[in-house]
């Protein structure tokens, strides 16, 4: 599921440097669905996941960085969300953070996820913990 998240971003990212390009309408609003997304999938990631993943793997130092990796995504979006499209920074907060999330899906699937899953850990009842408080707070934002 988590997985699923990081190809649907990483599309709507490809779909804004599309636009961009193109000079086309709809940049903003993409740029905002990505960072309602972004926010659901860390606010998941931190309170479900990474918690048991923290557990399970004893790599205090892989845990860290992706924390601060998060922290580093949520100070971009919150600026972009702040941000006009029509500002000259828009473009660049927006790729920096598409570079940011790309680096972290990297590291969580190459990393993490299969550290998880050589220890073991329930990922059937961590998915459903997830499916269920993603669609509290996808409701939320609605």
């Amino acid at each position: 599921m988590l997985t699923d998240d990081h190809n649907k971003v990483k599309k709507m990212f490809k779909e804004f440097e599309r636009l961009h390009k193109k000079q086309e309408e709809g940049k903003e609003e993409i740029a905002q669905q990505i960072c309602m997304e972004l926010t659901i999938h860390a606010q998941l990631e931190e309170e479900i996941f990474y918690p048991a993943a923290r557990e399970a793997i004893d790599d205090d130092d892989l845990m860290n960085e992706a924390a601060v990796e998060h922290q580093a995504a949520k100070d971009l979006i919150e600026k972009i969300q702040s941000m006009n499209s029509s500002d000259p920074m828009y473009h660049a907060m927006v790729s920096v953070l598409g570079e940011y999330v790309n680096h972290h899906i990297e590291e969580e699937q190459n990393e993490i996820f299969p550290k998880v899953e050589k220890a073991k850990v329930d990922l059937e009842e961590i998915g459903a913990e997830i499916a269920a408080r993603k669609e509290e707070l996808t409701e939320e934002q609605e």
